[in-house]
């Protein structure tokens, strides 16, 4: 068991950890097919998605927004068909209104009690201020992708965290779902973390590649976590 009041800061991952994002993609991707004449199951979406959103975010940096319309742009040469203008800016636009989870924002506000909360996440600073208004949360400090350069797995976001958290690495503690964005490179780098396995269209790795990561402790939600802290 996590020993919690070794640590004075809570890293997270947003998009799958607080926000829902696989009903967001599925949100914003559904409606594209259906113009397009093409039906596949949520599972099949969500791990097209994984693998061109990780292909797209491999090479040489680019914003958020771009990663987005190349996604949708690859599910158009995956599954045959022209994406058209509006089609491409489908998901870039619908970020800002994906939903949360029910319970991330008291559990949040819960855990602001005892921790100072920080956000380490693959996205541009303007996509997050859209959902950052709709979660109520003061963060104490929001690192992205725009802001390092790059995207997790990459460790950037650990590395930044450090210099300007200025707080060693024992008393930081990362929350996330994604085991291949998150836990891997933390473990890599000598964090503790939590998996927040919430329940999933795909089981066991979410919108994610598979990898193999040992988190030092497994919670179904943000509010069981508040609960473990005993906040």
């Amino acid at each position: 068991m996590i020993e919690f009041e070794k640590f004075t800061h809570l890293t997270f991952d947003c998009y799958g950890t607080i926000i829902d994002w696989e009903t967001g993609i599925l949100s914003a991707v559904h409606p594209v097919l259906e113009r397009h004449g093409i039906t596949i199951d949520e599972a099949e979406i969500l791990q097209l998605y994984a693998g061109l959103e990780a292909e797209q975010e491999a090479g040489a940096y680019k914003p958020y927004r771009q990663v987005l319309m190349g996604v949708m742009g690859g599910f158009g040469e995956e599954l045959g068909f022209t994406p058209s203008e509006a089609d491409l800016l489908a998901l870039p636009e619908s970020v800002g209104g994906w939903p949360q989870f029910p319970d991330s924002v008291e559990a949040l506000q819960r855990l602001q009690l005892g921790f100072e909360l920080v956000i380490l996440s693959n996205i541009d600073d303007d996509l997050f201020t859209a959902t950052e208004e709709g979660l109520g949360v003061d963060f104490d400090e929001v690192i992205t992708a725009e802001q390092v350069g790059s995207y997790k797995p990459s460790r950037r976001h650990f590395d930044v965290a450090l210099d300007r958290l200025l707080v060693p690495r024992l008393q930081v503690l990362h929350v996330a779902q994604s085991l291949f964005h998150d836990h891997a490179p933390a473990k890599r780098l000598g964090f503790t973390t939590v998996w927040v396995n919430r329940p999933s269209r795909c089981p066991g790795i979410g919108v994610a590649p598979p990898t193999r990561c040992s988190p030092d402790l497994e919670v179904p939600d943000l509010e069981s976590l508040a609960e473990l802290a005993g906040i």
